[in-house]
């Protein structure tokens, strides 16, 4: 069942679309991303789904309510995690979660949920003496106080270490067990990959490509990679013969090959008939990122605006 409904969205800055006629579904229980360069249109996009910025035509329906029409009934059934947020400098942890926690008729235990984000000792620890990281935690507890029915985490784990993103990952596909719809900003492909259960690629306010993540990455036409250490060195300008391979280039004692068709019989074959032996050989294949910079033309930045 269909629990978020964007129907040929568009919504212009001035003579720019910033959204161009979007039209997806989100079914519940689902996590999906949504990928995008800088300036696609993301944030835009679920500020407007989030109902803080009005459309300019097409239509919303989250858990079946209009975000604009009706925005208090949907506050009791949505939370956010924005991309940048803002608490006053002396609230502490503790004052925020109690305040936040009247906003919802029934929310979660938030001693409950500071444990999981790893933020109980700073309970009483005022938010201008927060880390970054600590800051971004607190703003996804804030976003799930309301045992939400869906969630949109706009760059979730931007600012965290290794362990505190996975453990924000652990939490999410809790939520999602439980039948929390997410609806999730990223830049991080481990974590579209890990997480997604679809994927929207946006580029200059149009969907580009819809897809699971294994299914963007296998709809690309992408050429191969080897890496090899061959017994004695090899001159590329001989791989370069060979019609599967398109560049060969030496990097220290390794050969990266790149090419098409067949390539790694082609240059085993080249290699045996040098008389040359494989001391070490990597394969690498297409990934998301790939996908992703073959639909859009380019790669992510480690922070982006919209």
């Amino acid at each position: 069942m269909a629990i978020l409904e964007v129907d040929h969205l568009v919504k212009h800055y001035g003579e720019r679309a910033a959204i161009d006629g979007i039209t997806f579904t989100v079914e519940q229980g689902e996590i999906f991303g949504v990928l995008g360069p800088n300036g696609a249109g993301k944030t835009t996009l679920v500020e407007c789904i989030e109902g803080l910025r009005a459309p300019d035509s097409g239509s919303i329906s989250v858990c079946g309510l209009d975000p604009r029409r009706d925005e208090a009934k949907l506050r009791q059934l949505l939370g956010a995690q924005l991309q940048e947020s803002q608490l006053p400098d002396k609230l502490t942890v503790g004052e925020a979660m109690r305040l936040y926690s009247s906003f919802y008729r029934a929310p979660v235990d938030w001693h409950e949920l500071l444990g999981m984000l790893s933020l109980t000792a700073q309970i009483n620890t005022r938010y201008h003496r927060l880390s970054g990281g600590q800051k971004q935690r607190l703003a996804i507890a804030l976003a799930l106080l309301g045992d939400p029915r869906v969630a949109i985490l706009d760059e979730l784990t931007t600012g965290l270490d290794p362990q505190a993103r996975r453990d924000s990952w652990a939490l999410i596909e809790a939520l999602r067990d439980r039948g929390v719809t997410i609806l999730l900003v990223t830049h991080f492909m481990e974590e579209a990959e890990r997480l997604c259960d679809r994927i929207a690629v946006l580029d200059a306010g149009r969907i580009v490509a819809l897809d699971s993540p294994s299914g963007l990455v296998n709809g690309v036409k992408h050429t191969q990679q080897l890496r090899l250490r061959p017994s004695a060195p090899l001159d590329p300008a001989l791989l370069m013969l060979l019609p599967e391979v398109l560049s060969a280039k030496q990097s220290g004692e390794e050969l990266v090959v790149r090419g098409k068709g067949n390539l790694l019989l082609a240059v085993s074959s080249l290699l045996a008939r040098e008389q040359l032996a494989v001391e070490g050989l990597q394969i690498e294949r297409a990934s998301l990122e790939d996908a992703f910079v073959a639909l859009t033309g380019h790669r992510l930045a480690t922070r982006e605006q919209n």
